[in-house]
């Protein structure tokens, strides 16, 4: 079997460059520039994490079925990343534009060079939640393509 015929991982990789490509242009609506890093950084509307693995569940579930130990698997596999990315990374992020405000607080009048920490390493809750609804519909489409 080639990779190519495998539909969960491409479900599953589609959804992650679908959910990565739209954080350009929403960027780009909210600040007028173009941040073309974006396409391989962590963090931002949507989530690309939550994206991937919602659409490699949900594709499993439509393979294997729902009530699969595979499926069970993957579906506590998806709760964990989520989580992680609204819930640790996310504070991570909070500390990390503090600190950094702090710093250009006291740099406030000096010509200090100080290396600014990054911010977007986790996601709201609304983010991760476009993540999982992009995954759902794009491993549904993939799987209507590919399967029937």
């Amino acid at each position: 079997m080639s990779i190519f015929h495998n539909y969960v991982l491409i479900a599953g990789l589609i959804a992650w460059a679908i959910a990565q490509t739209i954080k350009l242009p929403l960027e780009y609506l909210q600040t007028h520039r173009w941040n073309w890093a974006l396409l391989v950084q962590a963090g931002g509307m949507p989530s690309s994490h939550a994206a991937l693995l919602v659409g490699i569940t949900h594709a499993i579930g439509l393979s294997v079925g729902f009530n699969s130990p595979l499926f069970a698997l993957a579906f506590a596999m998806c709760m964990i990343v989520i989580y992680d990315a609204t819930g640790i990374r996310r504070q991570a992020g909070i500390h990390a534009e503090r600190i950094n405000t702090m710093i250009n607080d006291l740099a406030a009048g000096q010509p200090v060079k100080q290396e600014q920490l990054a911010e977007v390493l986790g996601h709201t809750p609304l983010e991760a939640l476009g993540g999982i609804l992009l995954g759902l519909i794009v491993a549904q489409f993939t799987w209507m393509i590919w399967v029937k």
